[in-house]
């Protein structure tokens, strides 16, 4: 049951003013032309054509205009003919004296003046100057207030522009107003969280809140709080703005949705007042959700901007927010949820406990989350019956939920361009190749040496890595340019939490075997490695400045995570700089030379390598294999692909043992790279 002259939420009914801004256009513009009519300065009377006639014989009048559409004239009076006719002729007068008279025939307006002009040169008069005009006071109102009328409607246009977005009426007067996207209970986000896949860890922790949103009585009546916020941190594309909208779904409640540069506006105060009308409205809906992406354009840490001291507007609409979360209640119902990639450049006192009391970290997803992430991706793709997704995600690793999706989508594209029925495994490994590497480009001209060195190059690559006890598994080697790139080799990197050092080593040992190899095979290096030398000094400056693993200035680090701290001073001296910078030359250079060790070991199958590469510009697992052997250190990779075959054949053999009809295998394992089982090889095309 309502109240009388209350609303459905209890508030007061809004009252749109009398007097809004366009009314006060309205009369400024009528002001104006009271000011041109009642404030003219020109004297005129008006007579009849006779006496108009008259005065112009006289030699009064200097100048006539002729306004034909109005049949009108106006005759502009010499002084001695003002005087004649008792003008006022009061000194420092600035206006015009002139007669005005209808024209008894506009057609021979013309003759008459010309018999005028001549009695008046027979009397040695000076003759009457004459202009047309084609309107009257029409067209002198439009060419006096024209300008004033395109800057008002110039400011209308602007108003609307600036205002728009705000909502509502008011235009530029309306700039203060939030702008965020409010999804109510009928007009929800229809996401739930059966719409995320993977993101299991950060469920669990943001289930507690809508399930508060749902029943809060469950936690207020033992005396409990929730947080008032929880800021989603992780990497771009990992589903932290899918994940913020699931959680409205599922409590289903009014969603306020906004991006910290909608409060950035180069208009002072202007984000200040649409932080309080965001958290104004978000009161109102109670209980709510309020969702602020990228919340690190507003809420860098103070102190830190560039404008060295100045009146900072980020700052301010920043102390605004910080103001507006502090005045929320216990429980009220409103919960801020916020995502950002930079959590280091957020300000402490936006992240102290009771304003974002929690951090949920959004990781990139693992094998089994990106298995989920496929398998959603897929449900409105029609692949092959025999595709292992499995597969596809353990060839995906370092793939955020959005990278994953780009690939399903640009593997239906490549099929439809093949014209296939269904979506095949070779699809998607060109949609890999082609987002990871970029756009193959099998036109560019490349000489037979080019080729040549490439091949070296990239046969470097992958010989050494094969021999490395960390070095990840190889899925494939091509010559074939893609993007940027002459050739490139292709791995399915281990998912590690810590990395030891000799990992570390063993990945500049691989990075280094390129350049490497063309030193040795081919007596000279090029420039095509310079990617490779870039990502093997970073490595290296790493491994000695904030893992301290160097043996000169072990367990130091000069790393500042927050970039808050040092600023534009190094925190060690020029004698610790100058042995950094050995320390670094020194492992380079020794991992260098243990490439070209294992390079001459291998001479002969690194040149089978380079051959194949040559001849056919794409070599896979199985053919480095063949030359190669079997790795000596199994990747964990390769061991649960064992496990899972060695799994599998268990399972296919107790079902037949429970079915004698059914012929038996045996209970020997498959080899990891046969292909009998009918699965796709682990890393084969």
């Amino acid at each position: 049951m309502l109240l009388p002259n209350k609303t459905p939420n209890n508030r007061k009914p809004s009252k749109r003013p009398l007097l809004n801004m366009y009314w006060m256009y309205a009369m400024i513009g009528l002001a104006l032309v009271g000011l041109y009519f009642f404030q003219n300065n020109d004297q005129t009377r008006k007579v009849d054509w006779t006496e108009f006639e008259k005065a112009a014989l006289a030699g009064d009048i200097e100048r006539i205009v002729v306004i034909a559409s109005n049949a009108e004239a106006a005759g502009y009076l010499t002084d001695a003919g003002a005087k004649r006719r008792k003008f006022d002729m009061q000194p420092g007068f600035e206006g015009q004296r002139k007669l005005e008279t209808t024209i008894p025939s506009p057609d021979k307006i013309q003759e008459k003046i010309d018999s005028w002009n001549a009695a008046l040169a027979s009397e040695k008069k000076p003759p009457i100057k004459v202009s047309y005009e084609r309107g009257g006071d029409l067209m002198r109102i439009f060419w006096a207030f024209g300008p004033i009328l395109l800057i008002f409607l110039g400011m209308y246009f602007i108003s609307k522009r600036m205002g728009g977005a705000a909502g509502g009426g008011g235009g530029i007067f309306n700039v203060g107003k939030s702008r965020a996207t409010v999804f109510d209970k009928d007009k929800g986000t229809h996401v739930t969280f059966k719409d995320v896949a993977g993101l299991a860890e950060a469920k669990v922790e943001i289930e507690e809140i809508v399930e508060f949103l749902k029943n809060p009585q469950r936690y207020t009546e033992l005396g409990a709080k929730i947080p008032k916020g929880a800021l989603l941190v992780g990497p771009p594309g990992t589903g932290k703005t899918l994940l913020a909208k699931a959680v409205a779904g599922e409590a289903n409640v009014p969603f306020l949705s906004t991006s910290g540069s909608d409060f950035v506006e180069m208009f002072v105060g202007v984000g200040a007042a649409r932080v309080r009308d965001l958290f104004k409205q978000a009161q109102e809906k109670a209980p709510c959700i309020v969702f602020i992406d990228e919340i690190d354009a507003v809420g860098r840490a103070r102190g830190k901007n560039p404008n060295m001291g100045g009146n900072d507007e980020r700052e301010n609409t920043l102390n605004q927010m910080l103001t507006a979360m502090d005045g929320f209640g216990t429980n009220n119902g409103v919960i801020i949820l916020a995502a950002t990639n930079r959590a280091d450049m957020l300000d402490k006192a936006l992240l102290r406990p009771g304003r974002f009391d929690r951090q949920i970290y959004v990781d990139l997803p693992e094998l089994t989350d990106r298995m989920e992430i496929f398998n959603v991706h897929l449900r409105n793709i029609k692949v092959s019956s025999s595709l292992d997704v499995e597969q596809l995600a353990r060839q995906t690793q370092g793939f955020s939920g959005a990278d994953i999706a780009n690939v399903c989508n640009e593997a239906a594209l490549i099929a439809a361009r093949g014209n296939k029925p269904e979506v095949e495994w070779s699809d998607f490994m060109s949609a890999i190749d082609r987002i990871v590497g970029g756009l193959e480009k099998r036109s560019r001209i490349i000489t037979d040496e080019e080729k040549f060195s490439i091949a070296t190059h990239e046969a470097g690559h992958a010989t050494v890595t094969w021999m490395l006890q960390y070095g990840n598994p190889l899925v494939k080697v091509t010559i074939v340019p893609r993007g940027r790139a002459l050739g490139a080799a292709w791995y399915a990197p281990e998912a590690r939490q810590i990395i030891p050092t000799q990992a570390l080593l063993d990945t500049m040992c691989g990075l280094l075997s390129g350049r490497a190899a063309e030193e040795i095979f081919t007596g000279q290096v090029g420039t095509g490695a310079s990617d490779d030398l870039e990502k093997c000094t970073k490595i290296a400056r790493s491994l000695v400045m904030v893992y301290g693993m160097s043996t000169k200035l072990p367990n130091i680090n000069f790393n500042d995570s927050t970039g808050q701290e040092y600023g534009f001073t190094k925190p060690y001296s020029e004698e610790t700089a100058e042995l950094i910078d050995k320390e670094v030359t020194r492992i380079i250079n020794e991992q260098y030379e243990r490439a070209k060790d294992i390079l001459r070991k291998y001479s002969v199958q690194h040149n089978e390598i380079r051959d194949m590469l040559v001849k056919n510009e794409v070599i896979f697992h199985d053919d480095v294999q063949k030359i190669l052997g079997q790795r000596q250190w199994k990747s964990r990779t390769d061991e649960i692909m064992e496990l899972n075959k060695k799994e599998e054949s268990k399972i296919g053999d107790e079902f037949k043992a429970g079915h004698p009809a059914l012929p038996s295998s045996g209970n020997e394992a498959p080899d990891a790279d046969s292909d009998d089982d009918g699965t796709p090889p682990p890393f084969n095309k």
